[in-house]
């Protein structure tokens, strides 16, 4: 089980933080959920991934505005840099953090 405190600490100590928002019932989910672990493995080695279920640990996702799933944040430097939410593509992800992950590692 998740908590909000593992999920900040995460945030606060590490450069680069994805949390990924789904529940079991969400398909899409467990689609995305492989290919996006792939694609941060491949391109960006710092990154740690947090994930939230939300049917179990529901005080997160409100915490952080989250109302859909999936849902992913990215924190560079412990700020939301990039928020998406239910149809998302893996590689323009991973385009949108290139340049400030290299700048910052």
């Amino acid at each position: 089980m998740q908590t909000l405190e593992n999920i900040n600490k995460t945030i606060k100590e590490n450069i680069a933080v994805m949390v990924y928002f789904s529940a079991p019932t969400c398909n899409v989910c467990h689609a995305l959920k492989p290919k996006l672990l792939e694609a941060l493995d491949e391109n960006f080695s710092e990154f740690k991934v947090e994930s939230v279920d939300i049917s179990i640990d529901e005080d997160i996702a409100p915490h952080f505005g989250i109302f859909t799933i999936p849902t992913v944040l990215i924190f560079l430097d412990s700020k939301e840099f990039v928020r998406k939410s239910r149809n998302m593509s893996v590689n323009e992800l991973m385009k949108e953090i290139q340049r400030p992950y290299e700048i910052m590692t």
